[in-house]
């Protein structure tokens, strides 16, 4: 049993917790609330302290926008370890932004709606957890219709994203095409990342410069999306982004139906869900290479790499089970050599493979607990158990660090990044305690 590593666990989320009533995933490199770390820190609470679970949701969704957006970063706190900050960011610009809260103007993944469902099951579905999440539901269905209503602009049931950020890969090399699409001004910034972990592990600062450069973009129209969607260099149908927005989909149609009373956001919801699922698959699913791909909006054209993402749409259930063999294949063939530990996040065959360097080949524990959940859906009982237990031995033997070298052979360093971060430590303790 694990015992050990679930009070380790346990200590590494008490340790982030801020007496405002939010956690954050990482002391000095990250000290403010991010959003889909929240809902992964929710889940991790909710296996040993119900009260912490609802108090992190209930602090992410207090700083929702009125017009459903929930930014990807919210600045309870002044710190000056992190840029770019709340100065940088400007929410204010936007009409819509809260007036109660200082964040960004970007977002991330819509993580809250399964995890609201899987908080009830952790729960046992105590009915005061439900009457939490009947006081909570409406906000996140607003953060759907936002989505639907502002970032479908094909009508397709699929989102966009317009920055990097937003997708949470942040460096992912699925980007490097679209950069060299993008002449950005070199920006004069202090970065405060590489102040806490090894730079050659992090984004250049040629990347930084193209972040920023989407971000003044989005500033200079006020975070206004249709004028982004206009005017934007970056615009990507990610399958990660849309497969989380589908399996949320899926969280809140069902606790809908067991609140009762909200037919229609239930029949919206299962409208959208159909037509996503099914675009997702005509669009994004690549034949040639066996696995979901992006769409590049601004170029019009699919970005032709694998990566951890690639595998995300079965944790909503959108393949069938042809498409399921299909790139469950792709995924032992090109991750599963048995030198490896799964997954890493993006194709080790590919020359622009990086097993230490941020989204560009580590293992992230997030990324590999939506495929355990998507395989496992899928009946891949042993692929699922494997993608399991690599995780809990990875952070057994090196830490709760942010992410980790793929790579089975003898290292010197394994870990990277932040040091007890909140969402490993989290779904560390959900791949444990797991009924």
């Amino acid at each position: 049993m694990n015992n050990d590593l679930i009070e380790k666990a346990k200590e590494v989320l008490n340790g982030n917790y801020q007496e405002e009533g939010f956690t954050i995933p990482s002391k000095n490199l990250y000290p403010f609330q991010w959003k889909w770390d929240s809902g992964f820190i929710a889940l991790g609470y909710a296996h040993y302290n119900i009260e912490k679970a609802k108090k992190e949701i209930e602090t992410i969704l207090d700083a929702q926008w009125i017009n459903g957006f929930i930014p990807h970063i919210v600045f309870h706190n002044d710190s000056d370890t992190y840029f770019p900050g709340p100065n940088f960011f400007k929410s204010e610009l936007s009409p819509y932004a809260s007036k109660k809260y200082r964040s960004s103007g970007i977002t991330q993944p819509p993580v809250f709606g399964f995890v609201l469902e899987k908080i009830y099951d952790i729960s046992k579905r105590e009915k005061s957890v439900l009457e939490f999440i009947e006081r909570q539901i409406e906000k996140v269905y607003l953060n759907h219709l936002y989505f639907y209503s502002n970032r479908d602009i094909m009508d397709e049931g699929l989102v966009y994203i317009y920055h990097n950020w937003e997708s949470g890969t942040d460096n992912s090399p699925i980007w490097d095409g679209i950069w060299e699409t993008i002449n950005s001004p070199k920006y004069e910034f202090k970065r405060k990342d590489t102040d806490h972990v090894d730079a050659s592990e992090r984004p250049t600062k040629t990347e930084y410069n193209n972040y920023i450069h989407i971000l003044e973009i989005a500033k200079r129209y006020n975070y206004d999306d249709k004028l982004i969607a206009e005017n934007s260099p970056f615009l990507v149908q990610d399958p990660l982004f849309n497969s989380i927005l589908f399996r949320s989909n899926e969280g809140l149609i069902k606790l809908f139906k067991l609140i009762g009373g909200h037919d229609e956001k239930i029949n919206y919801l299962e409208e959208k869900q159909a037509k996503g699922i099914q675009s997702l698959n005509k669009k994004l699913f690549n034949q040639n290479l066996g696995a979901y791909t992006h769409y590049d909006l601004r170029n019009n054209k699919s970005i032709p790499l694998i990566s951890s993402s690639s595998f995300t749409p079965m944790f909503c259930g959108a393949p069938d089970n042809e498409i399921v063999d299909v790139i469950t294949k792709t995924l032992i063939h090109k991750f599963g050599k048995p030198e490896n530990y799964l997954c890493s996040s993006f194709d080790p065959t590919n020359n622009n493979f990086n097993p230490s360097k941020y989204w560009r080949g580590p293992i992230w524990i997030n990324l590999n607990w939506m495929m355990y959940q998507g395989f496992k859906r899928y009946g891949y009982d042993q692929l699922a158990k494997r993608i399991r237990n690599d995780s809990i031995e990875l952070v057994k033997k090196n830490g709760f660090y942010e992410y980790f070298d793929p790579r089975k052979t003898k290292l010197e360093k394994r870990a990277y990044g932040g040091d007890n971060f909140s969402w490993t430590a989290a779904l560390i303790l959900d791949f444990i305690l797991e009924k």
